[in-house]
């Protein structure tokens, strides 16, 4: 579990203790292979699955967001299911990455999409990624986090998550999920299925 600011001052991980774009994938993919089942939808195709890798390195090239931190947020919002179902807390949160209020799904109000096109998909991970006309994406918050350094990572992920860091700059403190940003950080040094020790 990691508190505070999100630098390596604070013990957060270096970019060098992040793992590998393919063995993350890999070690994830049994996960997103029965990813679905959480919420009741068909599980992803073999297909489907390969469609969401290529979208996160397509739109990591296009977007200059690293490839590794987009899958962590897939993996932190859907567990890499195509058929997520739209939340609704006052802001509409679509697909894979559960963006702000984008057009690609392959769930929404009850339409499901299967199989779930490839244009769908790289909707999602685009929406969730350059952001949306409603709201911010990782480029957006990875801008907002206003470092240099890898805590910019950690920090966008927290701002992705609830909007903003508080006041304090304390990235376990503020509103919605105390420990997105600890969990992020996990992702990205290959935690896949162990128990979060998370209880902020």
């Amino acid at each position: 579990l990691y508190l505070g600011d999100g630098t390596t001052a604070q013990g957060w991980p270096s970019m060098s203790a992040w793992t590998n774009f393919e063995s993350m994938w890999t070690a994830n993919l049994p996960i997103i292979s029965i990813s679905c089942t959480q919420f009741g939808e068909p599980n992803n195709s073999d297909q489907e699955s390969a469609d969401v890798k290529s979208a996160i390195q397509s739109v990591s090239s296009a977007s200059g967001v690293d490839e590794r931190f987009i899958l962590a947020v897939v993996m932190q919002e859907s567990k890499g299911c195509v058929r997520a179902p739209t939340t609704n807390w006052g802001v509409r949160n679509p697909g894979l990455m559960q963006d702000h209020d984008g057009s690609g799904t392959c769930n929404d109000a009850g339409t499901v999409q299967n199989p779930c096109p490839s244009s769908e998909i790289t909707q999602m991970i685009t929406d969730g990624t350059e952001g949306t006309a409603a709201g911010d994406g990782l480029v957006q918050t990875l801008s907002e986090a206003n470092a240099s350094d890898v805590s910019k990572y950690y920090k966008a992920a927290r701002i992705y998550n609830s909007g903003s860091i508080a006041s304090s700059g304390l990235l376990q403190d503020g509103i919605a999920t105390h420990c997105y940003a600890s969990d992020i950080a996990n992702r990205l040094t290959g935690w896949v299925n162990a128990a979060t020790t998370c209880t902020l």
